[in-house]
């Protein structure tokens, strides 16, 4: 397999991981709050960069607006949304149902951007839906008491919130599409995006709400998990994906990079000591292929 289609499944593979690293803390600091901290990390780390390489230079202000308003959509809302569901429903669900950002995608981008609905994306679009459907509702077993196959509140809550990440997703990825398409730094529109979501969520951690309040103490150890989790999915993961995608054919970049919620099931086995249920091998190959069908359509 060449090196770019490797570094897309390779970016996959760090999604998934950081889903399962991100369990535990996200759960310990609240949703919002172990958002505010991972994002900070990766927002230093990126200005760092881009301040040294003089990368700010090459965006265009006139481009500024897209790209800040793809990072309240995309990143501030949809990553918040994403952990609050998380803390509900745990890694598989929430990784299933935020594969919906690919089939949410090819219907924003048919209906605003007047994009072509192929036959072929058409079919991947209910696919992907059926899919993630059968995942949500078989895909647990009885004997399985793990507390990420438990769920926190109930259920609709938690879905809603993972296809809300999944629409903020597919939302900031089309508000910064023409800016991409026109040539801007990659690194520098990630920097701004990340940026704009530390900002607002440090505000937002700052309001007297009880849903604001970090209900345990930020400890060393957990302060590590955040920083590998913010390292792991959004420096090297991203960076990855735009190797790919620097090289590699989109569709199939994009295909392989939506393998997530497929790589999610053995990685759990391995940690929880518990096979998933065939509903959840079943609905995630469907939403995989679902999301190949889209990418090539």
């Amino acid at each position: 397999m060449p090196i770019y289609e490797l570094s897309a499944l390779a970016a996959a593979v760090c999604w998934a991981l950081t889903s399962m690293i991100s369990a535990g803390p996200a759960q310990h600091l609240g949703a919002v709050r172990f958002n505010q901290l991972r994002m900070c990390m990766v927002s230093v780390l990126l200005g760092a960069y881009v301040l040294a390489t003089g990368s700010w230079s090459t965006m265009d202000s006139a481009h500024a607006g897209a790209i800040l308003a793809s990072g309240f959509v995309g990143i501030f809302l949809g990553d918040t949304a994403l952990f609050l569901a998380l803390n509900r429903l745990g890694p598989r669900r929430t990784g299933i149902l935020f594969s919906m950002n690919a089939p949410i995608a090819a219907l924003l981008g048919w209906f605003w951007l007047g994009e072509t609905l192929s036959v072929r994306a058409t079919a991947g679009i209910v696919l992907a839906v059926t899919g993630v459907t059968l995942a949500i509702a078989f895909g647990k077993r009885r004997d399985q008491l793990h507390q990420w196959e438990s769920v926190k509140g109930p259920l609709w809550i938690g879905v809603s919130l993972g296809l809300l990440a999944a629409l903020s997703q597919a939302l900031g990825s089309l508000i910064a599409r023409p800016v991409m398409e026109a040539g801007a730094d990659p690194v520098t529109a990630s920097a701004m995006r990340i940026g704009v979501a530390a900002l607002c969520l440090t505000l937002l951690v700052r309001l007297p709400l009880k849903g604001m309040r970090q209900p345990n103490p930020l400890t060393l150890p957990v302060a590590g998990w955040v920083a590998l989790s913010a390292f792991l999915g959004m420096a090297v993961g991203m960076t990855l994906i735009l190797f790919a995608l620097s090289g590699g054919e989109v569709g199939i970049v994009s295909t392989l990079s939506a393998t997530t919620p497929a790589l999610l099931l053995p990685l759990l086995w391995l940690r929880t000591r518990e096979m998933p249920a065939a509903g959840a091998w079943f609905g995630a190959a469907l939403a995989v292929t679902g999301s190949g069908l889209i990418f090539s359509g």
